[in-house]
């Protein structure tokens, strides 16, 4: 949209007073709005008449007016969303007490990074399809996580990858080392054994068998009738 203004001529052939869109001025000098310019929207700037009658006049009308030219808009970028941004994902058994403390964690510390995609296996919107094609199954039996170029990594190398996009890689950077990561894994290993029994939780063939019964009435509450 052009610059609009209404210009009133005196006598002489003088311009007395320039009213314009309040909204596409921006000057540093006095004005004087009527009620009837104020309700247009406009502001009306008074050059002084040749009798010198006019008391709100400006001796410094010829002053440089610089004007916002309203034609040029600029269009808003959507948002950049936090799963398009991640490096690495991590799946984690959401219905682990343990494992969720450290999840949070690094949940907090990804809040500055964003590198990092968290999945629950647990969720009944988990598909291997997502995922490099690791069930629900595969995916309890040990930590993994998914490089953004596909890699698949698994127990201590997993924690390891994960903690370096977050700022923390000191902490596991010694299991890159033999004997020091055979041991580490060892350690894990044993642990991601017997989890279930450590956390109270049943064991894990009665989780599998009661997920696939309840994935099965599931199917069978969306499938239509016949």
């Amino acid at each position: 949209m052009a610059l609009r203004g209404v210009v009133r001529v005196g006598r002489g052939g003088g311009i007395n007073n320039l009213c314009i869109p309040r909204m596409i001025v921006r000057t540093n000098f006095y004005y004087n709005a009527s009620a009837s310019a104020s309700a247009a929207g406009l502001i009306c700037l008074f050059r002084p008449s040749q009798g010198g009658r006019n008391r709100n006049t400006l001796p410094t009308f010829q002053q440089r007016i610089r004007a916002i030219n309203t034609e040029t808009t600029v269009e808003p970028k959507p948002p950049v969303k936090e799963d398009e941004q991640w490096r690495i994902k991590m799946l984690y058994d959401g219905e682990c007490p343990l494992c969720l403390k450290e999840v949070n964690m690094l949940k907090e510390r990804n809040k500055e990074y964003n590198t990092i995609k968290f999945v629950d296996i647990s969720s009944d919107d988990y598909t291997p399809e997502e995922n490099q094609g690791l069930d629900y199954e595969t995916a309890m039996g040990s930590i993994h996580a998914i490089q953004s170029d596909g890699t698949v990594v698994t127990d201590i190398e997993a924690f390891r990858r994960l903690y370096e996009e977050v700022g923390l890689g000191w902490v596991y950077a010694i299991t890159k080392y033999e004997p020091i990561g055979a041991v580490a894994n060892a350690v894990y290993g044993f642990w991601a054994k017997y989890r279930m029994q450590i956390t109270g939780r049943p064991p894990l063939e009665d989780v599998f068998e009661a997920r696939r019964k309840n994935r099965g009435e599931v199917c069978r509450d969306k499938s239509p009738d016949i």
